[in-house]
């Protein structure tokens, strides 16, 4: 038995993980949070040149906190840092973190990308992204929305809007990998002005139009970039109910890295500050060296098509600064 999508094609088809976003249409931008129903082991890396954060250096392997509650992916630049504040309250409120004595305390790492120029009104004189991010948490199922919500809500790429992805693989062992990813990308998912997707050769089934590959391919030396626009980044989070340590958990979040280079163009610029997370859940036992080598392989190609799926899902509203896919080619 091969590869097969899992029944959500959506990173919650790895047990006890969900998703809540929450968006604000007037600012065009969002939040979106991944929970465990438990902590889970994760780790993360950075490829991208300009990357905003918080609490990813505890992730390392050598640090104490191991586990986390969530992660938070988030529009608004530094201020969408915010977001993270707000989940960590409302998990305080649940008696859920790192226990210190008597003293529980959340422990939320968060990725911001750059929205702040896409036509949504910022003069806000409360930062709104703490709120945002408590309603994210509070929205949180297995079941949520992709294309333009959450945290890819005012998401852009070079010639389209951008948008939150996710897709799924359910591995010939019974392993499930996900990926969850905010397209926010200096480059471009699409190739040239056509509407086929650079990840097309990883598409499974039609999950994001069925185009195939493009039979056209202008000098690959010569990328179209929003460098005029300074609004990028794409940020992502790949899970598995494989048992990993942190050290693993990194490892995989850089080989799910190869899913941003199969899907965007260019990408890991210094103009982004592509980052991922990686997500264990531990119900499944740990992979042998062979099978984490595969399991790289898988979290690579789920990436790549969870950037697909972002951009094919991504809708227009009124006053946006660039076409879906879907209003040009759907």
């Amino acid at each position: 038995m091969g590869t097969k999508i899992g029944a959500r094609n959506l990173i919650t088809d790895v047990a006890g993980l969900r998703v809540g976003n929450a968006q604000d249409m007037h600012l065009r931008s969002g939040v979106t949070v991944l929970v465990g129903d438990v902590p889970f082991t994760a780790g993360v890396h950075v490829m991208g040149g300009a990357p905003g954060t918080r609490e990813t250096d505890l992730l390392a392997p050598d640090r104490v906190v191991e586990q986390v509650d969530a992660l938070v992916l988030s529009g608004g630049s530094a201020f969408g840092l915010d977001a993270a504040s707000g989940v960590a309250d409302g998990l305080r409120d649940r008696g859920r973190g790192f226990a210190v004595g008597d003293v529980r305390v959340p422990i939320v790492p968060g990725a911001i990308l750059f929205d702040l120029l896409n036509g949504g009104n910022k003069d806000w004189r409360e930062n709104p992204y703490k709120g945002l991010g408590r309603a994210a948490l509070a929205a949180a199922s297995e079941d949520f929305e992709i294309g333009s919500a959450g945290a890819g809500t005012g998401a852009t790429t070079v010639n389209l809007r951008g948008g939150l992805g996710s897709a799924s693989a359910v591995l010939p062992g019974g392993v499930t990998v996900g990926a969850l990813v905010a397209v926010n990308a200096l480059g471009s998912a699409t190739v040239g002005d056509g509407p086929e997707f650079w990840a097309a050769p990883f598409e499974m089934g039609a999950e994001f139009g069925g185009r195939g590959v493009a039979r056209d391919y202008a000098d690959p030396a010569l990328v179209r970039t929003k460098m005029a626009q300074h609004g990028n980044t794409t940020i992502g989070i790949i899970a598995t109910d494989a048992t990993l340590t942190q050290a693993q958990c990194t490892r995989l979040a850089t080989a799910a890295h190869d899913g941003f280079a199969r899907g965007l163009v260019p990408s890991h610029t210094l103009m982004d500050g592509d980052l991922i997370f990686a997500a264990a859940t531990g119900a499944r036992p740990a992979p042998d060296l062979s099978a984490q080598v595969m399991l790289g392989h898988a979290a690579a190609c789920v990436m790549a098509r969870a950037i697909a799926r972002a951009v094919h899902a991504a809708q227009s509203r009124a006053g946006d600064t660039l076409p879906a896919w879907q209003d040009r080619f759907g």
